[in-house]
């Protein structure tokens, strides 16, 4: 990896912390949409699975410096949506297809993932978990769809 190429991360790290922690619409409960995932998916499609760095230390840092968590659903969700996205992003320039993907990729990471995971380690009722985690889906596939779409116009010097 070269010096360029840290210095993107580092900026996409930082993006994603400013949009995660100023634009925020609340939904339920603790569900906010997440504009770091803007970022996020644009990061994703311009430098592949390298890029998961940018959506999982974005995560890490933004639930720190806010409440001092330690999210390991969300971080673990993040690397699958990163890892898939990342991969598959590189196979094809159809951006609906992207798109698509991106947002099956989110629903498996948040909604599956996510909930597997904090049912898991945290005891929690799977019922309790369930529908705030389809509104954090949704709320995040559509910042991330956005990121895809603002990618496009995006140049990188490599």
């Amino acid at each position: 990896m070269n010096n360029k190429k840290i210095a993107y991360y580092g900026m996409g790290i930082a993006l994603y912390v400013v949009l995660s922690l100023t634009i925020k619409i609340p939904l339920i409960n603790h569900i906010k949409t997440d504009f770091g995932y803007v970022v996020f998916g644009a990061f994703l499609n311009l430098f592949g699975t390298e890029a998961t760095i940018v959506g999982v230390a974005g995560c890490i840092l933004s639930n720190m410096l806010t409440g001092g968590s330690f999210p390991i659903g969300w971080i673990i969700g993040q690397l699958f949506i990163g890892i898939s996205c990342g991969l598959f992003f590189r196979k094809t320039d159809r951006m609906w297809l992207k798109i698509l993907f991106a947002v099956a990729s989110v629903f498996i990471g948040i909604a599956v993932i996510k909930t597997a995971v904090e049912v898991i380690f945290f005891n929690l009722a799977l019922e309790a978990k369930i529908i705030r985690s389809l509104v954090a889906f949704v709320a995040d596939a559509i910042p991330m769809a956005l990121g895809l779409l603002i990618s496009t116009k995006i140049k990188v010097r490599e």
